[in-house]
């Protein structure tokens, strides 16, 4: 099965908060043209008009435009971005240098308070990737529209690879509006 997943656009007035679940507005601009390179994309490669996105509206407004264009559109909550609970919308420099540490420090198990654990988030991903895969019988491509977090997570466990135990293992996050493309084999 092959996973399309788009990075939502660019929400605003993020930049230096912590931003999981933290429900943020976007550009109507920036929407509606992500929307437009995905519809693109499906007609040039003929899938299906169906998309998968978070209930958060920096991807759930794509999938609604594009249920206005045509296209099946599924909220799926397990798409949602890491909770990181209290750290949710605050700025980074606010957030306890010694809570900074102790998730550095536990890394895969550290969880903010009211948050998730990277390991959840990492079982959470398995999981609906588990679903859509029963559900296509392993064949038919999914669309989505995600999170950098959960991207992530998913391209790691395409990879065969674990949970990173230290900060220094996590990649790099994939940019706005970027898509990925993820062979995935029994999950």
């Amino acid at each position: 099965m092959t996973l399309y997943i788009w990075r939502h656009p660019k929400p605003m007035a993020t930049d230096g908060r912590c931003i999981g679940q933290s429900d943020v507005a976007v550009d109507m601009r920036k929407l509606k043209r992500l929307a437009h390179r995905i519809e693109r994309f499906v007609r040039r490669h003929q899938l299906p008009k169906v998309i998968w996105v978070s209930p958060l509206q920096r991807s759930l407004k794509v999938g609604q435009i594009l249920a206005q264009r045509g296209f099946a559109c599924h909220v799926a909550p397990e798409l949602a971005e890491i909770n990181f609970g209290k750290w949710d919308g605050q700025d980074w420099v606010q957030i306890a240098k010694q809570e900074i540490d102790d998730w550095c420090a536990d890394f895969a198990h550290f969880a903010p308070d009211g948050g998730e654990s990277l390991q959840q988030l990492f079982e959470r991903v398995e999981g609906w990737l588990k679903i859509v895969w029963a559900e296509q019988n392993g064949l038919a491509p999914i669309l989505a529209i995600g999170h950098a977090g959960w991207i992530t997570a998913a391209k790691i466990l395409a990879a065969g690879h674990e949970v990173p135990k230290i900060a220094a293992d996590w990649p790099a996050s994939v940019t706005y509006g970027e898509c990925s493309y993820l062979t995935l084999s029994g999950i």
